[in-house]
């Protein structure tokens, strides 16, 4: 274990073992409030902090309590201080300062980020192709700091320069390369304002457009931007409009507008540039409509949107190649169709569903396909081949002939994280792909499906940090019910499972994201404090495919709650922790996760670290008016309905907090948060202070700058996971060790 500095060493000596967190400090209290949440069909629950939100997040007494709650957090954690400082000078270290990004090949140029010592945010730059110019070549250039020939796009240092929060949500160049479009974000609310630049001349158009998201895409006239328009209330994406260079932004014309306020819309071009494209997505179907990118006047359907059936598509080779689960293929097939499809009845099926095997994308190639998918828990990917000699042979041929070879990416370690990187280009033998898992840094590969040669692109420098040294199991635990579920493993060797060491253990499980194994350089900081990290893939994410999803989500949510503690007790059962040093930490909805497993198990955990958290689900649920909530009856169920309501309302976290000893808490938000709102984590805070009879601090972290992903820059969330680690080591009696 790593010497402690001087001054948190003869702190630790004067202090109680078990925490040397201020104890003289006195939580904020905040007043009660009596308030009704009607439900249509008459429940009724009282809210004594409902009057805590505020649209406009400018109510004084409001601002005071979260300013209280800052301050009562500097107080209590100022003793953490020193650990602070040192556990964010390790994960800087780890981190190289003026990396850059694998470039990729667009249309005659190289497109790259990367960062400069010392600053916080990116240079998107750009160098044209030549004889002797490949992605090698210019990191080896940016390595050495020679950016002859670069042309920048964009420098962020600049652009963030008097704004707290800054953030370049996407970034597109025009068809014939000289125009740049670009999407800004000056306080982490995720509505953004589009700007123009002319990159051979330099000069910036006069005219913004304000209330996107950043979602852009040029037409062939390099003159025309498609961009979606927000809600300026629910923040929902409502209406694809076209703005003309030079023309008044309100006379842009009105695109595609959606009415139905459960499904996400996105724009896109497809693969080979054709077609200009327009999502729509919700929880449970999918529909898209495109037009010609040389002249999107008219835009078609490519099949009408159906309830259950779930489509997206791409455009290559003269058709569509379409992943779907029609026709009962819950884990997902690929089929394709002609270029004018507009029905459904037009697919044919190409890759076939596998009950096994959960189908999560692909990428389209002169000559191959690649295909992203899932198996016991892991990602691969297939590659599929023509069995002919000739190394040219389309999409459209490998549909037709069923007579096709398949091989699959290798993979060298138990539990990993393996999927597709940037492919801009189909022309080309090489596919690339990225690779990472708990001990090995991320790693981009290309590789030639015709050879079989493989070369290394790149690899995440990771300074200090000897791969060797560290060890990554895969396990399976059986939850209550029987079901089989997976865990990845990290620790440093020499790690003994003797049932004393600490163990911070990670979920999520919600919306059907996977949390795959992966290199992180802020947890080896854990790991050589002799502490064991636990990523469980609970249900309600799709690491075992799409019946796992289901089994996680609306009536059958509770699963993933009951994995999680599940699979803590197996591995403090097996060894991996002590009983009374286990952690857990959650975000968004891991929040929600977190929350729920503190009011079902508290016993079970010493620290919980609770980051933006999803804890008010009914009344969220019931207001139509906040952001995201018509998007999520189908991955919730509308509590509008009684069978939802009546489900909700027995795990939602805020609704379950009781008179129960609780352990220590970090719980932190954003003021301008969009996906979750700041109200709900700080009502839960103030009713957990009125209801909590246990020992354990609670500390509430509020940015009041910053959005759902926390402050802007690069290394200020290092500060952020600094400040909660030393609070979660403390705690588990890490520190005093």
């Amino acid at each position: 274990m790593k010497t402690l500095p001087y001054l948190f060493a003869t702190v630790l000596m004067s202090l109680p073992q078990t925490s040397v967190l201020a104890a003289e400090a006195v939580a904020p209290d905040v007043a009660k409030k009596p308030h009704v949440v009607r439900a249509p069909f008459g429940a009724e629950r009282n809210d004594d902090y409902y009057w805590l939100r505020d649209d406009e997040r400018k109510n004084p007494e409001m601002l005071a309590y979260l300013n209280a709650e800052n301050a009562y957090a500097d107080q209590v954690l100022a003793p953490l201080k020193p650990l602070q400082d040192k556990l964010y000078e390790e994960i800087v270290a780890r981190i190289k300062q003026d990396d850059s990004s694998v470039p990729y090949r667009e249309r005659g140029w190289w497109y790259y980020s990367r960062f400069q010592a010392g600053k916080d945010y990116p240079v998107y730059a750009r160098r044209r192709d030549a004889a002797g110019i490949d992605a090698l070549s210019i990191q080896k250039a940016n390595n050495a700091s020679d950016f002859a020939g670069e042309q920048v796009l964009l420098d962020v240092n600049e652009l963030a320069k008097g704004h707290d929060y800054y953030n370049i949500g996407d970034w597109e160049v025009s068809q014939d390369n000289r125009l740049l479009a670009y999407a800004e974000d000056t306080n982490g609310r995720r509505q953004y304002t589009i700007r123009f630049l002319d990159l051979e001349t330099g000069e910036k158009y006069p005219e913004t457009i304000k209330g996107v998201s950043p979602d852009l895409v040029w037409a062939d006239d390099n003159r025309t931007l498609f961009y979606v328009e927000n809600d300026p209330e629910t923040l929902l994406t409502v209406r694809v409009k076209k703005h003309v260079l030079g023309t008044p932004v309100e006379q842009d014309a009105l695109v595609y507008e959606e009415k139905d306020d459960s499904f996400y819309m996105g724009i896109g071009r497809t693969r080979d540039d054709r077609f200009i494209t327009i999502f729509l997505d919700s929880t449970v179907s999918n529909e898209l409509h495109y037009a010609p990118a040389a002249n999107p006047d008219e835009f078609a359907v490519l099949a009408p949107r159906e309830r259950d059936l779930e489509y997206d598509a791409d455009h290559f080779d003269g058709q569509w190649v379409i992943r779907t689960n029609a026709d009962g293929a819950k884990n997902f097939k690929i089929a394709t169709a002609p270029s004018d499809a507009t029905t459904r009845g037009q697919w044919k099926d190409w890759v076939a569903h596998d009950p096994k095997v959960f189908v999560e994308g692909f990428e389209l190639f002169d000559g191959f396909a690649a295909v992203a998918e899932r198996s016991d828990g892991l990602e691969r990917i297939r590659l599929l081949k023509k069995k002919v000699e000739s190394p040219h042979m389309d999409v459209r041929a490998l549909a037709r002939d069923s007579q096709y070879e398949q091989e699959y990416v290798k993979a060298d370690e138990p539990a990993y994280s393996m999927g597709l990187d940037v492919n801009s280009e189909p022309d080309t033998p090489w596919l690339r792909y990225g690779y990472t898992s708990m001990t090995t840094p991320s790693t981009t590969y290309e590789l030639n499906v015709l050879t079989g040669e493989r070369r290394l692109l790149k690899q995440q420098p990771v300074p200090g940090y000897d791969p060797s040294q560290y060890a990554t199991e895969r396990v399976w635990v059986e939850a209550r019910d029987g079901t089989k579920v997976p865990v990845s493993l990290v620790y440093r060797k020499g790690f003994r499972k003797d049932g004393s060491a600490a163990m911070l253990q990670y979920g999520y499980g919600s919306y059907g994201a996977s949390m795959d194994p992966y290199f992180s350089a802020t947890t080896v900081s854990l790991l050589d404090r002799g502490m064991v990290y636990a990523l469980a893939h609970i249900r309600g994410g799709q690491e075992m495919g799409r019946a796992w999803y289901e089994d996680g989500k609306l009536l059958n949510k509770k699963n993933t709650f009951t994995d999680f503690i599940d699979v803590t007790d197996a591995l403090v059962k097996q060894g991996w922790a002590a009983p009374d040093r286990v952690a857990a930490m959650g975000g968004s909805a891991g929040g929600l996760l977190m929350g729920a497993v503190a009011n079902m198990a508290p016993e079970k955990y010493r620290v919980i670290v609770s980051q933006v958290p999803f804890v008010d689900v009914v009344t969220t649920m019931l207001d139509p008016s906040i952001p995201l909530t018509t998007n999520e009856y189908d991955e919730w169920g509308n509590p509008e309905q009684k069978k939802f309501y009546d489900y909700i309302v027995t795990y939602s976290p805020y609704d379950n907090l009781a008179a129960k000893a609780y352990p220590a808490m970090f719980v932190g938000t954003g003021l301008w948060d969009s996906q979750v709102q700041y109200w709900e984590p700080a009502k839960y805070v103030a009713k957990l202070r009125d209801l909590d009879t246990g020992k354990f601090p609670v500390v509430f972290r509020i940015n009041m700058d910053a959005g759902h992903g926390g402050k802007s820059g690069r290394f200020r969330r290092y500060r952020e996971a600094a400040e909660y680690y030393a609070f979660m080591l403390d705690q588990l009696g890490v520190a005093a060790r």
